[in-house]
Protein backbone atom coordinates (compact mmCIF):
# COMPACT_ATOMS: atom_id res chain seq x y z
CA UNK A 1 0.00 0.00 0.00
CA UNK A 2 1.31 3.46 -0.94
CA UNK A 3 2.31 5.56 2.05
CA UNK A 4 0.15 8.70 2.41
CA UNK A 5 1.89 12.01 1.88
CA UNK A 6 0.36 13.40 5.09
CA UNK A 7 -1.02 11.75 8.22
CA UNK A 8 -2.68 13.38 11.20
CA UNK A 9 -2.76 11.08 14.22
CA UNK A 10 -5.04 11.98 17.15
CA UNK A 11 -4.44 15.73 16.91
CA UNK A 12 -5.70 17.65 19.95
CA UNK A 13 -5.81 21.43 20.40
CA UNK A 14 -7.55 23.50 23.05
CA UNK A 15 -8.01 27.27 23.41
CA UNK A 16 -9.53 27.72 26.88
CA UNK A 17 -13.00 26.15 26.71
CA UNK A 18 -12.84 25.77 22.92
CA UNK A 19 -11.54 22.52 21.40
CA UNK A 20 -11.00 23.05 17.64
CA UNK A 21 -9.21 19.71 17.27
CA UNK A 22 -10.47 16.77 19.33
CA UNK A 23 -8.57 13.64 18.33
CA UNK A 24 -8.50 14.36 14.58
CA UNK A 25 -6.94 11.58 12.49
CA UNK A 26 -6.70 11.89 8.71
CA UNK A 27 -4.67 10.27 5.95
CA UNK A 28 -4.11 12.20 2.70
CA UNK A 29 -2.65 10.70 -0.48
CA UNK A 30 -0.19 12.37 -2.83
CA UNK A 31 -1.95 14.26 -5.61
CA UNK A 32 -5.30 14.51 -3.81
CA UNK A 33 -7.52 17.56 -3.70
CA UNK A 34 -8.57 17.08 -0.07
CA UNK A 35 -11.08 19.44 1.54
CA UNK A 36 -11.80 20.25 5.19
CA UNK A 37 -15.47 21.26 5.26
CA UNK A 38 -17.55 22.53 8.15
CA UNK A 39 -19.36 25.49 9.69
CA UNK A 40 -17.63 28.34 11.48
CA UNK A 41 -16.00 27.07 14.67
CA UNK A 42 -15.69 23.47 13.47
CA UNK A 43 -11.87 23.59 13.67
CA UNK A 44 -10.97 23.40 9.99
CA UNK A 45 -8.73 26.50 9.84
CA UNK A 46 -7.02 25.59 13.12
CA UNK A 47 -6.19 22.13 11.77
CA UNK A 48 -4.77 23.72 8.60
CA UNK A 49 -2.63 26.08 10.68
CA UNK A 50 -1.37 23.14 12.76
CA UNK A 51 -0.31 21.38 9.54
CA UNK A 52 1.45 24.57 8.42
CA UNK A 53 3.20 24.98 11.77
CA UNK A 54 1.48 28.30 12.50
CA UNK A 55 -0.16 26.66 15.53
CA UNK A 56 1.18 23.81 17.63
CA UNK A 57 -0.95 20.81 18.63
CA UNK A 58 -1.28 20.00 22.32
CA UNK A 59 -0.81 16.32 21.44
CA UNK A 60 -0.79 14.01 18.44
CA UNK A 61 1.47 13.54 15.44
CA UNK A 62 1.79 15.10 11.99
CA UNK A 63 3.73 12.96 9.53
CA UNK A 64 4.83 14.36 6.16
CA UNK A 65 6.07 11.52 3.94
CA UNK A 66 6.55 9.48 7.10
CA UNK A 67 8.60 12.16 8.91
CA UNK A 68 7.25 13.65 12.14
CA UNK A 69 6.96 17.43 11.82
CA UNK A 70 6.91 18.06 15.58
CA UNK A 71 9.24 20.95 16.34
CA UNK A 72 9.81 21.74 12.66
CA UNK A 73 9.28 25.50 12.04
CA UNK A 74 6.90 26.58 9.25
CA UNK A 75 9.68 27.72 6.90
CA UNK A 76 11.30 24.27 7.00
CA UNK A 77 8.16 22.21 6.28
CA UNK A 78 8.28 22.78 2.51
CA UNK A 79 4.58 23.68 2.39
CA UNK A 80 2.85 26.43 0.44
CA UNK A 81 -0.07 28.41 1.83
CA UNK A 82 -2.76 30.59 0.24
CA UNK A 83 -4.90 32.75 2.53
CA UNK A 84 -8.32 34.34 2.19
CA UNK A 85 -6.62 37.71 1.94
CA UNK A 86 -4.19 37.63 -0.95
CA UNK A 87 -1.13 38.87 1.01
CA UNK A 88 0.58 40.04 -2.20
CA UNK A 89 3.32 42.67 -1.95
CA UNK A 90 1.80 45.94 -3.26
CA UNK A 91 5.20 47.50 -4.08
CA UNK A 92 6.10 44.60 -6.44
CA UNK A 93 4.79 43.75 -9.86
CA UNK A 94 3.22 40.40 -10.72
CA UNK A 95 6.45 38.64 -11.75
CA UNK A 96 8.29 39.87 -8.65
CA UNK A 97 5.49 38.59 -6.40
CA UNK A 98 5.48 35.16 -8.02
CA UNK A 99 9.27 34.90 -7.93
CA UNK A 100 9.66 36.07 -4.35
CA UNK A 101 9.76 32.56 -2.87
CA UNK A 102 12.46 31.50 -5.34
CA UNK A 103 15.07 33.97 -4.11
CA UNK A 104 16.71 31.44 -1.81
CA UNK A 105 16.12 28.42 -4.03
CA UNK A 106 19.58 28.39 -5.59
CA UNK A 107 18.14 28.79 -9.08
CA UNK A 108 19.88 31.01 -11.61
CA UNK A 109 18.17 34.20 -12.78
CA UNK A 110 17.27 32.51 -16.08
CA UNK A 111 15.79 29.51 -14.28
CA UNK A 112 13.79 31.77 -11.96
CA UNK A 113 12.41 33.77 -14.88
CA UNK A 114 11.48 30.54 -16.67
CA UNK A 115 9.67 29.24 -13.57
CA UNK A 116 7.76 32.52 -13.14
CA UNK A 117 6.72 32.47 -16.81
CA UNK A 118 5.59 28.85 -16.50
CA UNK A 119 3.43 29.62 -13.47
CA UNK A 120 1.88 32.78 -14.90
CA UNK A 121 0.86 30.81 -17.96
CA UNK A 122 -0.55 28.08 -15.69
CA UNK A 123 -2.77 30.55 -13.81
CA UNK A 124 -3.82 32.47 -16.94
CA UNK A 125 -1.70 35.58 -16.40
CA UNK A 126 1.04 35.06 -18.99
CA UNK A 127 0.98 38.70 -20.21
CA UNK A 128 0.89 40.22 -16.71
CA UNK A 129 4.62 40.11 -15.79
CA UNK A 130 5.14 43.85 -15.28
CA UNK A 131 1.68 44.80 -14.07
CA UNK A 132 1.34 46.09 -10.51
CA UNK A 133 -0.73 43.82 -8.29
CA UNK A 134 -2.74 46.85 -7.13
CA UNK A 135 -4.07 47.14 -10.69
CA UNK A 136 -5.50 43.61 -10.68
CA UNK A 137 -9.00 42.37 -9.94
CA UNK A 138 -9.65 40.20 -6.90
CA UNK A 139 -9.61 37.01 -8.97
CA UNK A 140 -6.36 38.02 -10.67
CA UNK A 141 -4.73 38.82 -7.33
CA UNK A 142 -5.72 35.41 -6.01
CA UNK A 143 -4.13 33.80 -9.08
CA UNK A 144 -0.89 35.64 -8.28
CA UNK A 145 -1.01 34.36 -4.69
CA UNK A 146 -1.54 30.78 -5.91
CA UNK A 147 1.33 31.03 -8.42
CA UNK A 148 3.65 32.45 -5.73
CA UNK A 149 2.77 29.59 -3.35
CA UNK A 150 3.40 26.99 -6.07
CA UNK A 151 6.70 28.52 -7.26
CA UNK A 152 9.03 26.60 -4.85
CA UNK A 153 7.25 23.32 -5.74
CA UNK A 154 5.90 22.63 -2.22
CA UNK A 155 5.07 19.12 -1.05
CA UNK A 156 1.58 20.36 -0.16
CA UNK A 157 -0.42 23.48 -0.90
CA UNK A 158 -2.66 24.62 1.97
CA UNK A 159 -5.56 26.90 1.03
CA UNK A 160 -7.62 28.64 3.73
CA UNK A 161 -10.94 29.78 2.18
CA UNK A 162 -9.08 31.50 -0.68
CA UNK A 163 -12.20 32.28 -2.74
CA UNK A 164 -14.55 33.58 -0.05
CA UNK A 165 -13.77 37.26 -0.74
CA UNK A 166 -14.69 36.96 -4.43
CA UNK A 167 -18.12 37.57 -5.93
CA UNK A 168 -20.14 34.53 -6.98
CA UNK A 169 -19.36 34.63 -10.72
CA UNK A 170 -15.58 34.97 -10.21
CA UNK A 171 -15.66 32.41 -7.40
CA UNK A 172 -17.28 29.81 -9.67
CA UNK A 173 -14.71 30.48 -12.39
CA UNK A 174 -11.87 30.18 -9.91
CA UNK A 175 -13.21 26.87 -8.59
CA UNK A 176 -12.73 25.33 -12.02
CA UNK A 177 -9.35 26.99 -12.50
CA UNK A 178 -8.07 25.83 -9.11
CA UNK A 179 -9.07 22.25 -9.88
CA UNK A 180 -7.31 22.47 -13.27
CA UNK A 181 -4.17 23.90 -11.65
CA UNK A 182 -4.14 21.10 -9.09
CA UNK A 183 -4.54 18.41 -11.73
CA UNK A 184 -1.97 19.95 -14.07
CA UNK A 185 0.70 20.27 -11.37
CA UNK A 186 -0.11 17.07 -9.47
CA UNK A 187 0.40 19.01 -6.22
CA UNK A 188 -1.52 17.80 -3.17
CA UNK A 189 -4.06 20.47 -2.17
CA UNK A 190 -5.57 20.70 1.32
CA UNK A 191 -8.45 23.13 1.06
CA UNK A 192 -10.58 24.74 3.78
CA UNK A 193 -14.11 25.96 3.08
CA UNK A 194 -17.55 26.26 4.63
CA UNK A 195 -19.16 26.25 1.17
CA UNK A 196 -20.76 22.87 0.42
CA UNK A 197 -21.00 23.34 -3.34
CA UNK A 198 -17.37 24.46 -3.52
CA UNK A 199 -16.25 21.31 -1.69
CA UNK A 200 -18.39 19.00 -3.83
CA UNK A 201 -17.23 20.62 -7.06
CA UNK A 202 -13.48 20.46 -6.53
CA UNK A 203 -12.60 17.68 -4.10
CA UNK A 204 -11.39 14.11 -4.45
CA UNK A 205 -12.34 13.56 -0.81
CA UNK A 206 -14.00 15.66 1.87
CA UNK A 207 -13.58 15.55 5.65
CA UNK A 208 -16.66 17.02 7.35
CA UNK A 209 -15.77 18.59 10.70
CA UNK A 210 -18.00 19.43 13.64
CA UNK A 211 -16.81 20.80 16.97
CA UNK A 212 -13.24 19.74 16.32
CA UNK A 213 -14.05 16.18 15.25
CA UNK A 214 -14.09 14.52 11.84
CA UNK A 215 -17.58 13.05 11.56
CA UNK A 216 -17.27 11.71 8.01
CA UNK A 217 -14.44 11.48 5.49
CA UNK A 218 -15.46 10.25 2.07
CA UNK A 219 -15.78 10.96 -1.66
CA UNK A 220 -18.05 13.92 -2.49
CA UNK A 221 -20.92 11.83 -3.88
CA UNK A 222 -20.98 9.54 -0.84
CA UNK A 223 -20.88 12.50 1.55
CA UNK A 224 -23.80 14.02 -0.35
CA UNK A 225 -25.94 10.92 -0.92
CA UNK A 226 -24.90 8.65 1.97
CA UNK A 227 -24.45 10.86 5.06
CA UNK A 228 -23.67 8.89 8.20
CA UNK A 229 -24.96 11.27 10.86
CA UNK A 230 -27.74 13.73 11.51
CA UNK A 231 -25.16 16.54 11.47
CA UNK A 232 -23.74 15.66 8.03
CA UNK A 233 -27.21 15.21 6.53
CA UNK A 234 -28.46 18.51 7.97
CA UNK A 235 -25.33 20.39 6.88
CA UNK A 236 -26.04 19.87 3.17
CA UNK A 237 -28.88 21.93 1.73
CA UNK A 238 -31.91 20.03 0.50
CA UNK A 239 -31.62 17.01 2.79
CA UNK A 240 -34.59 16.09 4.99
CA UNK A 241 -33.89 14.52 8.38
CA UNK A 242 -36.91 12.70 9.82
CA UNK A 243 -37.66 10.46 12.79
CA UNK A 244 -38.63 6.89 11.91
CA UNK A 245 -38.57 3.45 13.45
CA UNK A 246 -36.81 0.25 12.41
CA UNK A 247 -38.37 -3.16 13.08
CA UNK A 248 -37.05 -6.70 12.41
CA UNK A 249 -38.46 -8.30 9.25
CA UNK A 250 -37.32 -11.86 8.38
CA UNK A 251 -33.67 -11.22 9.08
CA UNK A 252 -33.62 -7.70 7.64
CA UNK A 253 -35.49 -4.53 8.60
CA UNK A 254 -38.71 -2.70 7.94
CA UNK A 255 -39.10 1.04 8.34
CA UNK A 256 -42.14 2.76 9.80
CA UNK A 257 -42.57 6.45 8.97
CA UNK A 258 -45.61 8.55 9.77
CA UNK A 259 -47.90 5.49 9.91
CA UNK A 260 -46.62 3.85 6.69
CA UNK A 261 -44.28 0.90 6.41
CA UNK A 262 -41.76 -0.46 3.89
CA UNK A 263 -39.10 -3.18 3.87
CA UNK A 264 -35.41 -2.30 3.74
CA UNK A 265 -33.85 -5.58 2.55
CA UNK A 266 -30.29 -4.24 2.69
CA UNK A 267 -30.52 -3.09 6.33
CA UNK A 268 -29.62 -5.70 9.00
CA UNK A 269 -32.17 -6.46 11.70
CA UNK A 270 -29.87 -5.55 14.59
CA UNK A 271 -30.73 -1.84 14.69
CA UNK A 272 -34.38 -1.99 15.79
CA UNK A 273 -35.87 1.04 17.48
CA UNK A 274 -36.23 4.78 16.79
CA UNK A 275 -33.75 6.02 14.18
CA UNK A 276 -33.21 9.26 12.29
CA UNK A 277 -33.32 8.94 8.51
CA UNK A 278 -32.21 11.18 5.63
CA UNK A 279 -34.10 11.74 2.37
CA UNK A 280 -32.79 14.11 -0.30
CA UNK A 281 -35.43 16.59 -1.48
CA UNK A 282 -34.86 15.81 -5.15
CA UNK A 283 -35.84 12.12 -4.72
CA UNK A 284 -39.23 12.89 -3.11
CA UNK A 285 -42.15 12.04 -5.42
CA UNK A 286 -45.30 14.21 -5.38
CA UNK A 287 -48.87 13.74 -6.52
CA UNK A 288 -49.67 10.79 -8.84
CA UNK A 289 -45.93 9.99 -9.13
CA UNK A 290 -45.87 9.30 -5.37
CA UNK A 291 -47.38 5.83 -5.97
CA UNK A 292 -44.11 4.83 -7.65
CA UNK A 293 -42.52 4.98 -4.20
CA UNK A 294 -42.12 2.06 -1.81
CA UNK A 295 -43.58 4.18 0.95
CA UNK A 296 -46.52 6.52 0.23
CA UNK A 297 -47.62 9.15 2.74
CA UNK A 298 -50.43 11.70 2.90
CA UNK A 299 -49.27 15.29 3.47
CA UNK A 300 -50.40 18.89 3.27
CA UNK A 301 -48.53 21.47 1.21
CA UNK A 302 -47.40 24.31 3.47
CA UNK A 303 -45.31 26.48 1.17
CA UNK A 304 -43.89 26.70 -2.35
CA UNK A 305 -40.61 28.57 -2.84
CA UNK A 306 -39.49 29.40 -6.37
CA UNK A 307 -35.68 29.26 -6.70
CA UNK A 308 -35.14 29.73 -10.44
CA UNK A 309 -34.15 26.38 -11.95
CA UNK A 310 -36.08 24.51 -9.26
CA UNK A 311 -38.82 24.96 -6.67
CA UNK A 312 -39.05 23.75 -3.07
CA UNK A 313 -42.34 22.29 -1.84
CA UNK A 314 -42.59 22.26 1.96
CA UNK A 315 -44.93 19.52 3.18
CA UNK A 316 -46.31 18.43 6.56
CA UNK A 317 -46.88 14.72 7.16
CA UNK A 318 -49.78 13.34 9.19
CA UNK A 319 -47.55 12.92 12.28
CA UNK A 320 -46.51 16.59 12.16
CA UNK A 321 -43.05 16.08 10.70
CA UNK A 322 -42.09 18.25 7.73
CA UNK A 323 -40.02 17.63 4.65
CA UNK A 324 -39.21 19.40 1.39
CA UNK A 325 -39.47 18.11 -2.17
CA UNK A 326 -37.24 19.76 -4.77
CA UNK A 327 -38.56 19.74 -8.34
CA UNK A 328 -37.05 21.22 -11.49
CA UNK A 329 -40.49 21.57 -13.10
CA UNK A 330 -43.33 23.56 -11.57
CA UNK A 331 -46.38 21.65 -10.33
CA UNK A 332 -49.88 23.07 -10.26
CA UNK A 333 -50.23 22.73 -6.50
CA UNK A 334 -51.72 25.24 -4.08
CA UNK A 335 -50.62 25.88 -0.52
CA UNK A 336 -52.94 24.10 1.93
CA UNK A 337 -53.74 21.34 -0.57
CA UNK A 338 -53.46 17.64 0.38
CA UNK A 339 -50.67 15.93 -1.59
CA UNK A 340 -49.38 12.35 -1.69
CA UNK A 341 -45.65 11.97 -0.98
CA UNK A 342 -43.67 8.94 -2.15
CA UNK A 343 -40.10 7.73 -1.53
CA UNK A 344 -38.31 4.67 -2.88
CA UNK A 345 -36.65 2.52 -0.22
CA UNK A 346 -33.26 2.83 -1.96
CA UNK A 347 -33.40 6.60 -1.38
CA UNK A 348 -33.84 6.29 2.39
CA UNK A 349 -30.58 6.62 4.35
CA UNK A 350 -30.49 5.31 7.93
CA UNK A 351 -28.44 7.64 10.11
CA UNK A 352 -26.39 6.83 13.19
CA UNK A 353 -26.77 9.62 15.74
CA UNK A 354 -23.94 8.27 17.89
CA UNK A 355 -21.34 8.24 15.12
CA UNK A 356 -19.32 11.31 16.06
CA UNK A 357 -15.97 9.65 16.53
CA UNK A 358 -13.15 10.49 14.11
CA UNK A 359 -13.91 8.91 10.72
Amino acid sequence: MTQPILELRRIHKRFGDTVPADGVSLSISAGEFFTLLGPSGSGKSTILRIIAGLESADSGEILLKGTDLSGTPPWKRHLGMVFQQYANFPHMNVAENVGYGLRRSGLSKTEMESRVTELLELVGLKTFHTRRVTQLSGGEQQRVAIARALAPRPALLLLDEPLSALDEKIRREMQGELRNIQQNTGTTFIYVTHDQEEALTMSDRIAVLNLGRCVQCDAPERIFRQPRTRFVASFFRGCNVLEARLEPDNGTSALELSGARTRLPDVPADGAGPRPIAIRGEVVLLGPEARQGDIVLPSRLKKVTYRGVYSDYRLRLSDGQELSATLTHRRDLREGEEVLVGVKSEDIVILDEDRDAPA
